[in-house]
């Protein structure tokens, strides 16, 4: 049994009530992926927490060298699968996350998501870690917050090969306000709901 905050054992503020005017960062020439980076960088310059992009292990074959002072790979295969995209420390938690962008409107394709990487998520939750997935949609300029067990749960339905529905995100997971800066408030929703607030911006929260 995995000890892990359930968010039906959570009082807490509607999650999915959209915003009158919705941020969008791609409007800016802003990849999803370089939103979250940012948002890491303003979190780490403003000491609330270090959360870094896990580097891809690759195996180089080949090498090739136009010019003396530049390599350039042309050949290289990755040695083992990788797990998810962030980790880090946030106020002593260890913190773990996947990101995935769709431009479709209704469902989130479970291909994106492998079995390697739903247990690896299940291990951090054994230990006690915050894991969760980011999920954008670009068409509605939407982000959630979904915690792992519920892409879990999710998964071993039919072993990842439905899509999993917008309305299952909204009611399992948490609509993320975009910001100017942070770009992608993350934190925002773990201080709030799964760490009791009063700690960090807990009024940047939407509120009803």
């Amino acid at each position: 049994m995995v000890n892990y905050p359930h968010p039906h054992h959570l009082t807490r503020k509607k999650k999915a009530e959209q915003p009158a005017k919705k941020v969008n960062f791609a409007n800016r020439g802003m990849s999803f992926e370089a939103a979250i980076n940012a948002t890491n960088n303003y979190y780490l310059a403003h000491s609330i927490a270090v959360i870094h992009k896990k580097p891809t292990p690759i195996q180089i074959v080949k090498v090739d060298y136009p010019m003396r002072s530049r390599a350039k790979i042309v050949e290289a295969y990755f040695r083992q699968p990788s797990t998810t995209d962030y980790s880090g420390v946030y106020r002593g938690h260890y913190i773990d996350f996947e990101a995935k962008e769709t431009r479709l409107k209704t469902a989130m394709p479970m291909k994106n998501f492998h079995a390697h990487q739903i247990e690896h998520m299940a291990k951090v939750l054994e230990q006690q870690g915050i894991c969760f997935v980011l999920l954008h949609f670009s068409s509605l300029k939407e982000t959630y917050f979904l915690p792992a067990q519920a892409l879990i749960d999710f998964y071993q339905i039919d072993r990842g090969t439905k899509s999993m529905p917008l309305d299952y995100i909204k009611k399992k997971g948490y609509w993320i306000e975009m910001n100017a800066l942070p770009q992608v408030p993350y934190l925002d929703i773990i201080e709030n709901y799964f760490l009791g607030g009063d700690y960090y911006q807990k009024d940047s929260v939407q509120k009803k």
